[in-house]
């Protein structure tokens, strides 16, 4: 507040001007406000500290030698040439198989994403707005499967696709990858919560049979949770581990995989390596920003819809 204030007065008359005083009170946030704060900070700050620190030297090691990233300090930054040394070391590694590995990754992501939006979509439409036997003991069905832990199909999965003689080829990561009980239940809360049934109504008394009312009206208003249902399975299927690592091992496994051939190279890690090709530090750190970077593209070009699709159905009218 400055010296000279400006009081108003509620009785119509001309301010008047005080010089020296101040009659508005000061309001000092209470302790309880402070404490609030104080433990907001805590937790960013604890956060911060936890998720940015590690990227932060993930994204510096690949310019330091192996004896420079355990000696030198943390995040300091090392060389160009020396970035250019360990890229040179990554793409040599068995004749650049990490690009084949990245390769794989699209392929079985990528198809198995069409795949899963092709099922999951129409399935959560249908058990949200249409009417049929059954529709509850599919839903809770598609609720208890959400439930299961991923790795406790991988055994099951296996023994099936071994009877299909489907071990081995591309198929047998796309097609467990394509079913998406989670897909379906979030195409569920979102049809039932943000689309008017009275608007798809509307549609059919004017004519439209059910495959045109999905596909000309709840289609084009489903695009907000088509995009969240896609990101959450690209990239559950891109950082997927063990089902790979069982069904296609070799040249024709994923990324993920490879990055677990690569560890299995690096002596600091393997100390009974005795192989001709070893596999420094600085080289497996630019190995796994390279498998990351296609995540995080696709996530920052996707943020809007993501945001949308997130909120859809958080209110209803």
């Amino acid at each position: 507040m400055s010296a000279t204030e400006l009081i108003v007065q509620p009785t119509g008359r001309k301010p008047r001007m005080y010089r020296g005083r101040s009659d508005v009170a000061t309001v000092h946030p209470s302790p309880a406000r402070w404490i609030g704060r104080v433990l907001s900070w805590s937790v960013i700050g604890f956060f911060l500290l936890f998720f940015v620190v590690p990227m932060l030297w993930l994204l510096l090691a690949p310019t330091k030698t192996p004896r420079q990233l355990l000696l030198d300090n943390p995040f300091s930054f090392g060389a160009f040439d020396t970035l250019l040394s360990n890229w040179n070391e990554l793409m040599a590694f068995q004749n650049g198989i990490v690009w084949t590995w990245l390769g794989n990754a699209a392929l079985y992501s990528g198809a198995a994403l069409i795949l899963a939006l092709v099922v999951s979509i129409p399935a959560g439409y249908a058990l949200a707005l249409v009417e049929f036997r059954f529709r509850k003991t599919l839903l809770a069905v598609t609720l208890i499967i959400m439930l299961i832990p991923n790795t406790a199909l991988v055994l099951p999965i296996f023994l099936e696709l071994s009877a299909l003689k489907l071990v081995g080829t591309p198929l047998s990561v796309i097609l467990p990858f394509s079913f998406y009980p989670f897909g379906v239940y979030l195409t569920y809360i979102y049809f039932s919560t943000a689309v008017s049934r009275d608007l798809l109504n509307a549609a059919r008394i004017d004519g439209a049979g059910e495959l045109r009312v999905f596909a000309q009206v709840a289609m084009p208003l489903a695009t907000p949770v088509i995009a969240l249902v896609g990101f959450f399975n690209l990239i559950g299927n891109w950082n997927n581990y063990f089902l790979p690592f069982v069904m296609v091992p070799g040249r024709r496994a994923p990324i993920q995989v490879g990055l677990a051939e690569l560890l299995s190279n690096v002596p600091l890690f393997n100390p009974t390596t005795a192989g001709s090709v070893t596999i420094d530090l600085p080289v497996l750190a630019m190995a796994t920003i390279l498998s990351v970077a296609p995540v995080l593209i696709i996530f920052l070009f996707s943020q809007r819809f993501l945001v949308s699709g997130l909120t859809a159905g958080g209110t209803k009218e």
